[in-house]
């Protein structure tokens, strides 16, 4: 057992969100940052659309506002939408401040793009690659910032709670195989969402749900995990992985196509290819299913060859090296599961129910998203909350620490060969069941095949952790298991299809939107020394 890292606030991610409150934590703050693996793996550098902001004279917040009430489908919280909006011209001159260059236009202005669901062009973006134009720029001052201290290759075990506070997270390192202790007077979840749960997804590998699963653990309530966004237009190609192909190109006018060449979209929503993602998921799913086909085609070979290389460089690279030429050929695409519109309940400093522990990005719950969240709202939304939450903490630091014992795992047990095959053939169980019977549609019957499969598998991997050497892939299969429970139980609690959740035995609308809201056996109250953060709709 390595000896303890002294921190003032532990950051658990290093995507936008996690970047954003350590540059703002740092000249008050020591701050130490667990990365998963290497730097610039996470999701926000795969982010290909852009931010949405309201910066065009012809745009207006309140219409912004309104967009993303609109998409939310009723569940949005507006006060979240409104503080998120009315922060995101500020977020974006911070990020300009910090070097992130977005493409402009001859005189100078950012050039903006359209995305579903907007009603005017707001989305700034960097070609078809911002979330790496953001994660690069972002990282690059953190790694020339005193005060923060980057730990790369490390993934948190579980967090550390004394006296109903968090302390800090026990973090195993993957090059040492050893559980070190990371002690903070404040800790940090911005770990990115869960859709890796799901065996087709956009997201990189580590987004296993390990910030929700512990905040859960650690007796935080989490909110609407039932609504997970299916990007509709993935990369259809046996040697593609996960190669998301951007909104964008609908918002610059690509158009979706079945195999003979007939557009579909106008048939489901007036809005057509623009329609917010929920509709276009479930139109693509529709049609694939009705005609038996493996996936549709979104064409974009109208414009001119040099609109395409200077609008989307990295997916027609991508795709060339696939042998499909965007300037000629349609893209095969399917949909994908993308985002994580759920999570653990914050308020709007990121507090989570916890005393000491925040969560941001992904793995908050604010309130924004609804039962749909709308593109490029969810970078802001990252960089909004990051710089409250760092704001908040820096006013309430303490100036003692106190010792933590050393990790509850003894590294030296072995991982048994046997186990490890079994492991490997439970994550892709799991993630087989929660693709056929929690996807774009649901049933009751699915729902509950999925949950009874969950806690088998959850029995099996208790077994796992109790008796052999923590490693990685245990790690994340544990959490894994942990947030599909959560998505099936909140699948089956809400009696209603409404946005990203439709169900065939409730199609219908109820007449109230209400969160879907999850409380953990050791849940404490709020107190009147604790904070209160949001209860729902």
């Amino acid at each position: 057992m390595s000896a303890a890292n002294h921190h003032d606030v532990l950051i658990i991610g290093t995507g936008a969100a996690g970047l954003t409150a350590a540059l703002h934590l740092a000249p008050n703050a020591r701050v130490a940052m667990i990365c998963k693996g290497d730097l610039n793996q996470g999701s926000t550098w795969w982010a290909q659309g852009g931010i949405a902001a309201v910066l065009d004279e012809n745009d207006t917040v309140d219409a912004h506002i309104a967009d993303t009430l609109d998409a939310g489908g009723g569940l949005c919280h507006t006060d979240s939408v409104r503080f998120t909006v009315e922060h995101s011209r500020e977020s974006i001159e911070w990020l300009v401040e910090q070097g992130v260059e977005f493409d402009r236009v001859p005189n100078n202005s950012f050039h903006l793009t359209r995305e579903g669901g907007h009603s005017h062009r707001r989305i700034l973006h960097t070609a078809d690659a911002t979330g790496r134009a953001v994660s690069e720029t972002l990282t690059a001052r953190v790694l020339n910032t005193p005060n923060i201290e980057m730990f790369t290759n490390r993934v948190a075990v579980d967090l550390i709670l004394r006296d109903g506070r968090c302390r800090g997270a026990y973090v195993l390192n993957r090059d040492t195989g050893q559980v070190e202790v990371f002690q903070a007077e404040y800790t940090i979840l911005a770990t990115g969402g869960a859709s890796k749960v799901y065996l087709y997804t956009t997201n990189p590998d580590g987004a296993t749900g390990d910030g929700i699963a512990m905040a859960w653990r650690a007796g935080c309530r989490v909110a609407n995990m039932e609504f997970n966004q299916f990007h509709p237009t993935c990369l259809y190609h046996p040697n593609a992985k996960s190669f998301l192909v951007t909104e964008a190109i609908r918002g610059e006018g690509g158009k979706l196509l079945l195999p003979n060449g007939e557009r579909f979209m106008q048939r489901f929503d007036p809005r057509g290819e623009l329609a917010p993602r929920d509709i276009v998921a479930r139109a693509i799913d529709h049609e694939m299913k009705r005609l038996g086909v493996d996936c549709v085609y979104l064409d974009i070979s109208h414009k001119s060859p040099e609109f395409i290389l200077h609008h989307f460089p990295t997916i027609k690279a991508r795709c060339l090296e696939l042998g499909i030429d965007i300037t000629r050929d349609p893209i095969p695409v399917v949909p994908a599961a993308h985002y994580t519109c759920g999570g653990v309940i914050v308020d709007f400093n990121g507090a989570t129910d916890v005393p000491n522990l925040h969560a941001i990005g992904e793995s908050s719950f604010t309130g924004l998203h609804g039962a749909n969240r709308m593109a490029s709202n969810s970078l802001l939304e990252c960089i909004v909350y990051g710089r409250s939450a760092a704001t908040h903490i820096a006013k309430h630091l303490p100036g003692t620490h106190e010792e933590i014992s050393a990790a509850p795992w003894d590294s030296s047990q072995v991982t048994n060969s046997d186990e490890d095959v079994v492991i490997s053939h439970n994550w892709d169980e799991l993630r087989r069941s929660m693709w056929d019977y929690v996807g774009i549609v649901r049933t009751n019957k699915r729902l509950q095949r999925a949950l009874h499969r969950a806690d088998l598998l959850k029995q099996e991997i208790a077994e796992y952790y109790s008796n052999y050497r923590v490693h990685n892939d245990l790690l994340e299969l544990r959490n894994l298991a942990v947030v599909a429970e959560l998505i099936i139980r909140s699948a089956l609690a809400r009696k209603e299809s409404r946005g990203l959740h439709y169900t065939l035995d409730h199609p219908d609308l109820l007449p109230e939107a209400l969160d879907t809201i999850l409380i953990p056996e050791n849940y404490s109250p709020p107190t009147p020394e604790n904070h209160s953060p949001k209860t729902g709709k």
